[in-house]
């Protein structure tokens, strides 16, 4: 599934954490200090990779966590992007659909014969740049 596992003390801006089963990005880490009758707790917020939604995550800063791992790979674009593109891999050869890219910089760049980087986290794959 690609998967590691950190505590969330280990966790900072720019990290990657799993939050509800959605990949995300760390965007802001705050710690509060240890308290009378506990451990150390930390607030992350997160954005998900695939859809962009904010996350939340309150827990002790010795908490376990899921950390996805991103296999950063290059495609092509085979087809002229409509709802979805074509994309062959460069390494493998295999080919596939993703779905267009949300980011506009992105979006607006694909063209059939781009070269692309994409990435696949916990099964799912999404086009990054366009080279």
């Amino acid at each position: 599934m690609g998967i590691n596992y950190t505590t969330v003390g280990e966790l900072k801006e720019g990290s990657y954490v799993v939050i509800d089963g959605e990949p995300c990005r760390v965007v802001e880490v705050s710690k509060a200090k240890t308290g009378k009758h506990g451990s150390a707790k930390a607030n992350i917020v997160a954005v998900s990779i695939f859809t962009g939604a904010k996350k939340t995550l309150m827990a002790p800063v010795d908490n376990t966590v899921e950390v996805p791992i991103i296999e950063k790979h290059i495609g092509q674009v085979i087809s002229e992007p409509r709802d979805k593109v074509q994309i062959m891999d460069l390494d493998t050869y295999e080919t596939f659909e993703i779905d267009l890219p949300t980011e506009e910089e992105v979006r607006s760049k694909l063209r059939k014969d781009a070269e692309v980087e994409y990435w696949e986290v916990m099964g799912r794959k999404k086009i990054v740049r366009v080279k």
